[in-house]
C-alpha cells in the first residue's frame, strides 16, 4: 500500500550549498522531516550546479520519511547567467541592462523545457525571451 502524504512543500535553494538555516529548516523542522538527511541528500544530487538556485519539491509522508523532486533552475537565474548580469532592469522598457543570442536562449529553453508548459522547442523558446524581455534583456541576432 502507498505511503499517505501529508503535505508537499515547495522551496529554493541553492544547488550543492544547502543548510539548515531559512528557508530549509524551518520549512522541513515543521513536519518533523530530518533535516540533516534532506540537506546531505540535497546536496549530493545537486552539487554540479554548485550555488545555482533550484527549485525542489519536497513530499513528506505520514511515517515522517520524505521523497524530493529537483526542478530545472528558474529561467531568470539561467538568463542572468547567460548575460553575464547581477538583475535585471528596474524599467524594462527602457533601461537594457544585458543581451544574449538566440543560441542562448535555445539553450535556455531546452534546459528548462520538461518543466514549462509548451508543447514545442519553439514554444519554449518564445516563454524564455518573454521573460529575458520583461528583465531588460536585448535578444541579439535573430529576434524571436
Amino acid at each position: 500500500m502507498a505511503k499517505e502524504v501529508i503535505v508537499k512543500i515547495k522551496l529554493q535553494a541553492k544547488g550543492g550549498q544547502a543548510t539548515p538555516a531559512p528557508p530549509v529548516g524551518p520549512a522541513l523542522g515543521q513536519h518533523g522531516v530530518n533535516i540533516g538527511q534532506f540537506v546531505s541528500q540535497f546536496n549530493e544530487r545537486t552539487k554540479q550546479l554548485n550555488g545555482t538556485i533550484v527549485p525542489v519539491v519536497i513530499t513528506v509522508y505520514r511515517d515522517k520519511s520524505f521523497t524530493f523532486e529537483v526542478k530545472s533552475p528558474p529561467a531568470s537565474v539561467l538568463l542572468k547567467q547567460a548575460a553575464e548580469i547581477a538583475k535585471g532592469s528596474g524599467v524594462p522598457n527602457k533601461e537594457k541592462v544585458g543581451n544574449v543570442t538566440a543560441e542562448q536562449i535555445r539553450k535556455i529553453a531546452e534546459t528548462k523545457f520538461k518543466d514549462l508548459n509548451a508543447h514545442s522547442l519553439e514554444q519554449a523558446e518564445k516563454i524564455i525571451s518573454g521573460t529575458a524581455r520583461s528583465m531588460g534583456i536585448d535578444i541579439a541576432s535573430g529576434q524571436l
